[in-house]
């Protein structure tokens, strides 16, 4: 991914908010993204409450000090599954074509994979991504983006030089 990448995670879970679950999709991305060399400085675990979760993107990409946040959780259609609607309130473009390129490779493992509703976008310099709440589903997802975060990131922040390769 690139070294000099600062990342947050915030997983979605009533229950891990409560202390009544572990949170084994917030390691999962971790340990990726700090494999491929981003550094998480902020990591929290808050209910599935949208106005939480707008505030926290919110500041979170209004310091400036954040390239990077990555959700777990809340992206089914559940009655309690908003993490979509928040990130949409706090955006200001959306990046579809990560968010489809999840989904297909997940289409790819289980139909089930139809029903996210994952949102990639960007709010000022900040990239969001929704990911999934199971650690397997995290892993298969966030593997599919991987290769891209870092491009796209120095891109957010205004990089000029060209995209293709010559």
């Amino acid at each position: 991914m690139g070294s000099g990448i600062r990342a947050a995670i915030i997983t979605l879970s009533d229950k891990g908010s409560k202390g009544e679950r572990e949170d084994e999709s917030g390691v999962v991305i971790r340990d990726m993204i700090g494999s491929a060399g981003a550094s998480v400085d902020h990591y929290s675990v808050l209910p599935d409450e949208k106005d939480l979760i707008v505030d926290s993107l919110t500041r979170l990409c209004d310091t400036g000090c954040i390239d990077l946040i990555l959700t777990t959780g809340g992206t089914g259609v559940a009655p309690r599954d908003v993490t979509p609607e928040a990130t949409r309130a706090v955006i200001d473009r959306e990046l579809p074509g990560m968010a489809e390129a999840m989904r297909a490779e997940s289409l790819k493992k289980t139909p089930h994979a139809m029903i996210s509703r994952a949102v990639v976008g960007i709010r000022k310099q900040t990239l969001i991504v929704n990911l999934p709440g199971s650690p397997k589903a995290v892993r298969e997802n966030l593997a599919v983006i991987l290769p891209a975060l870092a491009h796209t990131v120095e891109k957010i922040k205004g990089d000029p030089s060209d995209c293709a390769k010559r």
